[in-house]
């Protein structure tokens, strides 16, 4: 299982948001660019990138963080928040970013996101499925920042890209994001049973190592790690040395 170290920015600042909840933003005073840096140090390739400002419509301060990190490390960044054109997903790549993230876009449009993969190839997007439990007791895809019901079945929406060899596919609990109260691994578990060809990544409410072992166990391709690292629950070297060797 691969490791993703996470940072979330609202005007180039380290943040993280409970539950998705902008209002509830806890402000951290590491300098992303030095973290990314220490991420490296630490063993890491890939590092998650979230542009909370572009994620919600408001105009950002966050593409030259992209750009600086790209820059400084030889990280591989997979980035998104607020895709919503070619010409964004373009400046993404400008930036240096790997693998480009988009979620409301791929819900609103999906005709234009399947021509991307086509475009682009698997390996450069990841979908974003980031989801609610609705009062059916299906998990609903959220859009728009994480601020609107996209009104789609997780299910539904990773079946909408099979054809078009969707292979990266990054789903989050939202309910679970940001509380340290560890990840929904059952949803993983299911999707991993469901869409054996996908490469799952798990996010939200990583908070040990027995979240991260459970999470392997699960046969997760990926696991995001954002809050637990900023707040000491553990370094991402125990992270790496937990975890089964392949």
């Amino acid at each position: 299982m691969r490791l993703y170290p996470a940072i979330d920015l609202r005007g180039g600042t380290v943040v993280r948001l409970y539950q998705g909840d902008y209002a509830q933003t806890t402000k951290y005073a590491n300098d992303p660019i030095e973290l990314a840096q220490a991420y490296e140090d630490a063993g890491a390739s890939w590092l998650h990138l979230v542009d909370l400002d572009g994620a919600k419509g408001d105009a950002g301060e966050n593409l030259y963080v992209f750009e600086e990190i790209a820059t400084r490390t030889a990280l591989r960044l997979q980035a998104g928040g607020g895709v919503r054109t070619g010409d964004d997903f373009q400046r993404l790549q400008d930036a240096g970013v790997t693998r480009v993230v988009i979620g409301s876009l791929a819900v609103r449009e999906p005709e234009m996101v399947r021509e991307w993969f086509v475009q682009q190839g698997s390996e450069s997007i990841c979908l974003a499925a980031d989801v609610r439990k609705a009062d059916d007791g299906t998990m609903h895809v959220q859009i728009a920042g994480w601020t609107e019901d996209g009104a789609i079945e997780l299910n539904d929406f990773i079946t909408r890209f099979q054809d078009v060899d969707l292979r990266h596919a990054l789903c989050t609990d939202v309910s679970r994001d940001g509380t340290l109260g560890g990840p929904n691994v059952e949803l993983y578990r299911t999707l991993v049973e469901r869409f054996p060809w996908l490469q799952v990544q798990a996010s939200g409410g990583v908070s040990s190592l027995e979240d991260l072992k459970a999470l392997a166990a699960a046969q997760v391709d990926g696991a995001i790690i954002g809050k637990a690292l900023l707040e000491g629950r553990f370094t991402l070297d125990e992270a790496a040395a937990c975890l089964p060797n392949d």
